[in-house]
C-alpha cells in the first residue's frame, strides 16, 4: 500500500468553525496533507484572517469565508463564492458546534433551539449545496463532527447531546442516499480535548490527535469506509471506568 492514498494534493477541504479549537487542529492536518484549507467562522473577520495567518504559517494555502451555517442563503452564497475563488470543494468537514451547559429544567426554549440549529440543522444546511456539486462532479467526502454524546447522555447538556445523538443518525442516512454519487459520508468522535470549551472535565488528548482521523476520512485510503463513526476518545467508550494510565 502506497502512503500516497492519504495524501490530499489538490483537494479543497471546507471546515467549518476552523477558527480555533479541534477544528483548528483538524484543518491544520489536512492542509499538512496538502489540502487547500478554506476556513469559516460565523462572527469576526478578524478572527477569520488569523486563522488563515496560522495555517498560512504551516506552509498550507488557505482561505477564509465569513458566513453563518444555520443560514442557508449565506451557506449558498458562500458555497458559489467558494467555488469560485477558490475550485470545487472535495472535502467538506462539519465542525461548527456550540454548547449550553443548564440542566433541561432550567434551560429555555431558545437556548435549546439555538444548540439544535447550530449543531443539526446547521450539518443539513451546509451540506446541501456543496454535495450538490460533489454529485456533480462524481465524489466527494463529508466528515461530519459527532461527540461523545452521540453515544451518551451526560448531565447538563441535553440539547448538546440530542443534536450530536441526531447528527450521528444524520451522517447515516447521508451515507445512504449519497454513496450512489461515490459520497463518502463518516464522522469523528472527539473525547475530551486540552481546549478551553471542555476545560472542567477534559483528559490529556490533545487536538493534534484528531488530526490523522480527520486526513484518513479525507483522503482515498477511506474510500470503502461510509457511514461509520470514529470515536478518537482515547478508550473512554469502552470502558465503564476511565482508562489506566501507562
Amino acid at each position: 500500500m502506497s502512503l500516497d492514498l492519504f495524501r490530499l494534493d489538490g483537494k479543497v477541504a471546507l471546515v467549518t468553525g476552523a477558527t480555533h479549537g479541534l477544528g483548528m487542529a483538524m484543518a491544520r492536518g489536512l492542509g499538512r496533507a496538502g489540502a487547500t484549507v478554506v476556513v469559516n467562522g460565523p462572527s469576526s473577520q478578524d478572527r477569520v484572517a488569523r486563522a488563515v495567518a496560522v495555517y498560512e504559517a504551516d506552509g498550507s494555502r488557505a482561505h477564509g469565508y465569513l458566513f453563518d451555517v444555520t443560514d442557508p442563503e449565506a451557506v449558498r452564497q458562500s458555497v458559489e463564492r467558494i467555488e469560485r475563488e477558490v475550485g470545487p470543494i472535495d472535502v467538506l468537514v462539519n465542525n461548527a458546534a456550540v454548547i449550553e451547559r443548564t440542566p433541561l429544567l432550567d434551560m429555555t426554549v431558545d437556548a435549546w433551539k439555538r444548540v439544535v440549529e447550530t449543531d443539526l440543522t446547521g450539518v443539513f444546511v451546509m451540506s446541501q449545496p456543496v454535495v450538490r456539486g460533489m454529485s456533480e462532479r462524481g465524489g466527494g467526502k463529508v466528515i461530519n463532527i459527532c461527540s461523545m454524546m452521540s453515544e451518551l447522555g451526560r448531565d447538563s447538556v441535553g440539547a448538546y447531546a440530542a443534536a450530536k445523538g441526531g447528527l450521528k443518525m444524520l451522517t447515516q442516512s447521508m451515507a445512504t442516499e449519497w454513496a450512489r454519487h461515490n459520497i463518502q459520508v463518516n464522522g469523528i468522535g472527539p473525547g475530551y480535548f486540552a481546549t478551553a470549551q471542555p476545560a472542567p472535565i477534559r483528559t490529556d488528548g490533545h487536538p493534534d490527535d484528531l488530526a490523522g482521523a480527520a486526513v484518513f476520512l479525507a483522503s482515498a485510503a477511506s474510500d470503502f469506509v461510509n457511514g461509520h463513526v470514529l470515536y478518537v476518545d482515547g478508550g473512554i467508550l469502552a470502558t465503564i471506568g476511565r482508562p489506566q494510565e501507562a
